[in-house]
């Protein structure tokens, strides 16, 4: 069957020549523009383009994400501390030096949109960012117990060999490294995308629309502020895609996972075609379809994390009769991550996310739920159909369509 309901066929303009009726503070008028077919942008011969402090971040990420790999795969200790440095970045936590003196941190940008979390829009709170804040820095002392030599079992902190590859897991079953990086697509990535950089507050506030339509550059800079917000929306999405860590598994890969299935196989170009026309627009000073091709982002980013969510549940599922269901901890550790990410998607038009911060901590709290977490296994299949049904029917998908996804 194929999957319609984010077709945005009536928004999609040409790739070429967009004709677009402009609302800018001049009034309406029509203009013709080209949209390029990469993200190529310039002015007076010079990029215009600026997304390296998201770059860095994702770098930052990873790097973290590798300090697990490394603890589980040598057998040693993994040290919390090195964790928490690399999370604000102080002390000079990496062994990219360009990231110890970039003035970035991911801590800082965790869950700090300026929508949700200082507008309070969402029902985001200043309790619930700090909170968000202190969860994450929790999984680095979950993966620190977890490498002290133990095997993984219920109720017991340790590791597990899952095929070729050691894993650390906590005592309720989850892999902290996981729940860090699939949970930070959210609270960092995802919020930062869709409540701050590409929202209307953002990009209209004080005096930055007047700027734009004219033309007025930022301190320094070849470029708009504008322009640099869409910019930095655009490099949460594909950064790492521009940098010599290509490889980076975060929303561009992901983007095309759930695309290579052919109920979902337009979102990768929906999302790449609305970033390039949005920001196309923005030179033009068209508004108009500017903020058309924000609800396209906002729609198809939502929709790759709960697709995500509900392929990792079911996968997860498929490998609880396996040692004890040890093998499914893994799949589940990442769906537990996306879950997590639903909180900090955004309805486009709308203050709200797809799943309330409420909706999501309830389903967290029923996956582990139980004696030892997801070492319940004898109760944890009904559990995973319930959550995959919830997010499938909330998006208007099958749990059936998701569960095909590589």
């Amino acid at each position: 069957m194929k999957f319609s309901m984010y077709s945005v066929g009536a928004i999609v303009l040409s790739l070429s020549l967009l004709t677009s009726c402009s609302s800018d503070d001049g009034g309406s008028a029509p203009v013709n523009y080209e949209v390029p077919s990469t993200y190529t942008f310039a002015r007076n011969g010079s990029t215009s383009i600026d997304f390296s402090g998201q770059t860095a971040r994702l770098q930052m990420l990873d790097a973290m994400g590798g300090v697990y790999s490394t603890a589980a795969t040598a057998g040693t200790p993994l040290d919390a501390a090195q964790l928490q440095n690399m999370f604000s970045n102080t002390n000079n936590p990496f062994a990219v030096a360009e990231l110890n003196t970039s003035g970035k941190n991911l801590k800082s940008k965790t869950a700090a949109s300026e929508d949700y979390f200082t507008l309070f829009l969402g029902g985001g709170s200043t309790t619930e960012k700090l909170a968000v804040q202190t969860f994450f820095e929790s999984q680095f002392a979950s993966g620190a117990l977890a490498s002290q030599g133990n095997s993984a079992s219920a109720g017991v902190a340790g590791s597990y060999l899952d095929g070729s590859k050691m894993r650390l897991f906590a005592a309720n079953g989850l892999e902290p490294q996981q729940v860090l990086l699939k949970g930070m697509m959210g609270a960092l990535m995802m919020d930062q995308i869709s409540n701050q950089y590409l929202s209307v507050n953002t990009l209209d506030k004080a005096a930055t629309r007047i700027e734009n339509t004219n033309k007025v550059l930022a301190e320094n800079a070849n470029f708009t502020t504008m322009e640099h917000y869409w910019d930095e929306a655009y490099g949460y999405v594909y950064g790492a895609d521009d940098s010599a860590n290509n490889a980076l598994k975060f929303w561009s890969s992901y983007i095309e996972q759930v695309n290579a299935d052919a109920d979902f196989n337009t979102v990768s170009a929906e999302v790449n075609a609305a970033f390039r026309k949005g920001r196309a627009a923005i030179v033009a000073n068209d508004y108009l379809t500017r903020d058309q091709q924000i609800a396209v982002i906002q729609k198809n980013l939502a929709l790759v994390a709960a697709v995500r969510s509900v392929f990792y549940m079911q996968e997860g599922k498929a490998k609880l009769v396996q040692d004890n269901g040890a093998k499914a901890f893994h799949a589940l550790s990442e769906g537990y991550g996306f879950i997590m990410s639903l909180r900090y998607t955004r309805q486009p038009g709308t203050d709200a996310p797809y799943f309330s911060k409420e909706e999501v901590d309830t389903m967290l709290a029923t996956l582990l739920s139980g004696t030892n977490g997801l070492w319940d296994i004898d109760n944890l299949s009904p559990k995973l159909d319930a959550i995959s049904a919830q997010i499938a029917s909330r998006f208007g998908f099958s749990v059936a369509q998701a569960s095909t996804v590589n």
